[in-house]
This record gives structure tokens, sequence and C-alpha cells, in this order.
């Protein structure tokens, strides 16, 4: 990567962008990319110890607007579409490779797809997420946003949100799009947070600290494994009794196995895992708002403002990475062809100059035209069962809880890539 003058993050700034327990300390996290977006928006991160190639950080919000929604010159799939250490790609490419289709990326997801074989795959459910087909479940899902607020007070005066509330919850209704058994949910979640959660010692349930690429790798791939054999069968079963699921439409397409297992994994795992932490983010942001919470109790016109500010505020997938296909210019700096790009979501949803005080939490706040679920072509399937699942729950909770507070500290996973709270002890009174 060459330019005349080429900006290059220190040793320590390096670090806090690719280090995953960086992320568990939010403000010191959002104070790096305050201060990296101010004097160095589009700066180059080296890797201090050579395991990670280098790659453009990108923290402005025009910037990354930009970078996701153009897909001729930005593209997911020449290299890893999260950042992956080198070892890591090159493990992906020899298991992809003996698997025939060799990839940078583990698993053959739309968001590691470019055209024309992304929009061919998208097309297969993007009318089955829309809002339309949507109201149709609409009813099931209200009750069980009512049935999770009961079980949440009953455990009251004082419980955790996240293993209570914010993790089962969506996970269920999406389960039950896929027509995945309620036994098996446990399942379903413990390899979600394998996959997503490898780079923390509680997540992936490994109880070891500080793991190498290699050992959280290995950790990522066998839930990866496990997630595909799983589905390979649901599958099968669904061809021979199909219903009217997500997962009887995936599989009776015309696709590879591969592609199949990757729509099934991105549904399953991505479809719970990020509404999982939007929703913890918005209680945690109303725990500690005494003033927002009665206010949004007392009009709930403003629940749908909580949903989305939360899912800016917590912005749960933190990133994705992009390749150019050919030089440009971003800002002050040359991108070359062939260069990796960090469109780091995080810190273009806290950028002052599309979000005034980014970092206070407004329900009420106007135009939050917040880049979450991305942008253009890869803007994510199922932004609008999301809200929906979201806004739900928060009605039926504000039915069910007169005031809300926090009981100890929340702690956030370690993670570069699908960030949240995966603790947050609360103290409430049932209405």
């Amino acid at each position: 990567m060459t330019t005349t003058t080429v900006p290059v993050a220190s040793r320590e700034d390096a670090l806090a962008v690719i280090d995953p327990n960086s992320y568990a300390d939010w403000d010191k996290a959002l104070d790096t990319f305050d201060r990296l977006r101010r004097d160095t928006p589009v700066v180059r991160i080296d890797s201090p110890d050579g395991e990670f190639d280098s790659f453009w950080l990108l923290t402005r919000y025009e910037d990354a607007m930009r970078v996701s929604k153009d897909n001729a010159h930005f593209l997911n799939a020449p290299r890893p579409s999260v950042f992956t250490s080198k070892q890591g790609e090159e493990f992906a490419r020899q298991i992809t490779r003996a698997q025939g289709d060799e990839s940078p990326n583990l698993v053959s997801s739309l968001v590691a797809l470019d055209a024309p074989k992304h929009p061919q795959l998208r097309r297969l459910t993007q009318e089955w997420f829309m809002p339309k087909n949507l109201r149709t479940i609409e009813a099931a899902v209200r009750e069980l946003a009512a049935k999770t607020a009961d079980r949440f007070v009953a455990a009251g005066p004082e419980a955790d949100f996240v293993p209570l509330v914010a993790a089962p919850y969506p996970l269920h209704v999406v389960m039950q799009i896929l027509g995945v058994p309620e036994e098996d949910e446990p399942r379903m979640l413990f390899l979600t947070q394998q996959m997503f959660g490898g780079q923390d010692e509680e997540l992936n349930k490994s109880g070891l600290a500080n793991l190498s690429p290699e050992q959280i790798f290995q950790i990522v791939t066998g839930a990866v494994a496990d997630f595909e054999a799983y589905f390979e069968g649901l599958a099968a079963q669904r061809r021979e009794h199909p219903t009217t699921d997500v997962a009887t439409l995936l599989a009776n397409a015309d696709i590879s196995a591969r592609d199949r297992a990757g729509y099934y994994i991105i549904v399953a795992a991505a479809g719970h895992d990020t509404t999982s932490a939007s929703t913890a983010g918005a209680m945690l942001a109303l725990a500690r708002d005494p003033e927002q919470f009665a206010k949004v109790k007392a009009d709930r016109s403003l629940v749908p403002g909580i949903v989305e500010e939360a899912i800016r505020w917590t912005t749960p997938v933190q990133h994705f990475m992009r390749t150019a296909t050919e030089d440009t210019q971003i800002g002050d700096v040359t991108i070359k062809a062939g260069d990796w790009l960090m469109i780091n979501y995080v810190a273009a949803n806290h950028d002052p100059a599309q979000f005034d005080n980014p970092r206070k939490f407004d329900a009420t706040r106007e135009a939050n035209r917040h880049i979450a679920f991305g942008a253009g072509a890869h803007q994510c399937l199922g932004l609008h069962l999301a809200r929906l699942e979201m806004r739900l729950l928060f009605e039926a909770l504000l039915d069910r809880i007169d005031s809300v507070e926090l009981a100890g500290e929340p702690r956030r996973a370690k993670s570069t890539f699908v960030g949240g709270l995966k603790t947050l002890p609360l103290r409430f009174s049932a209405c």
C-alpha cells in the first residue's frame, strides 16, 4: 500500500483496533475512534506482530457509506470479509479448497459473496423477510414477547437481562422461522457464541483468555462444521416433508450444499446474535436514564425510536472488510487495487458529522440514518425482522415494569466482529 504520504496508525492504536479485548472497554474504544477520525480518518493499520495483513481503517460515516454502497469497486470475496489473521485465511482456503470451492471465507454466506452470485442467492429469501410477509408471523412473535416479559418479571426483582431475555428471545424467533425444534435451540446458541464469540473465553466456553489466532480459528471451524452437519440434516427432512418455513425454501433451492449451509448459518447465527446485542443495549440505556424510561413508558410512539437508536448506539456488527478493485481516492489517501479496507461501523455510527452528540442515547433522535445494517446491495436481509422483534418486546416489557436500574456492572464481549453485552444485571419493579 503506497501513497505520497501514508498515514499509519501508531502501534498502540493498531492494537486498539485489532485486539478483541479493546472492544470490551467501549468508551475507551470510542475515544480511540474519535481521535483517529479527527486526525487520520483513513489510516493504515499495521499488525505489530505481523499476524495480520495491513489494511485501511475507515472511521468517517461518509466513507463507510460510500464503500458500503460501491459494490463494483469494493468487493467482499477476494480477501476475508471479516478481519482474519494470515494463518486463519490460509486455513480457510485449505478447507474450502478441499471442498472444491476455494475461498478466503470459511462460510459461503451472503456477507462473503459478490455479484452475480450474491443477488441470485439473496433473491431466494428476500420476499420472505419483507414487512408484508412478516405480518403473517407478527401475532406469534407478539405472544413470545409477552411470555418473555412475563418470565423476566417472574425472575425479579433482580435478574441478568442477557441470558434471561436478550439472548433467548430473538434466538427462538429465528429458530421458528428456520424450523429448528425448540429443544435444539441451546445447541444453536452455543454454536453461535463459539462462531462469533471465539475471541472471548466465556462465550467460546474454553475458559482460556488470549487464545492464539490458530486456537480461535479451530473453535470457529468446529462450530461451522457442526452447523453445516445439523442444517444438512434439517434440509433432508424438509425435502421429504416440506413446510412453509425458510428451511424448506432453502432445502429445495437449486444451489450447492456449501451455499445452502452458508445461508442457513447466516440466518441462524447472525439473525439472532445481533438482535440480542441491540436489545440488551436498549435496556442498558433505559436503565441508566430513568427520565427517558418514564418518557417512553408514557408514550409508546417512542418505542420505534428506542429500537432504531439502540441499533445505532450498540452497532452489533462492528465491521466488515472490503477489497479494492482499482486505484481510488478516499479523502486524502490513495487506495491501491488489491488493498484491504475495514469499514468500521462503530466509528461511523459515532461520527459527530452525522449524529449530534453521538454517545448520547436519544429515542427522539431525528433522521437516524445509521449504518448498523450496512448499506446498498449488502444491507442486512433481516433488518425488518429485527425491528419487529425489538418493538414487540419493548412494548411487552413496558407493560410489565414500572422502573429499572443497574444492579451491577454490565460486561461486554471481547470481539472485533459481532459485539455487545454478555451480562446486564438489572433491578426493577413490576407493575
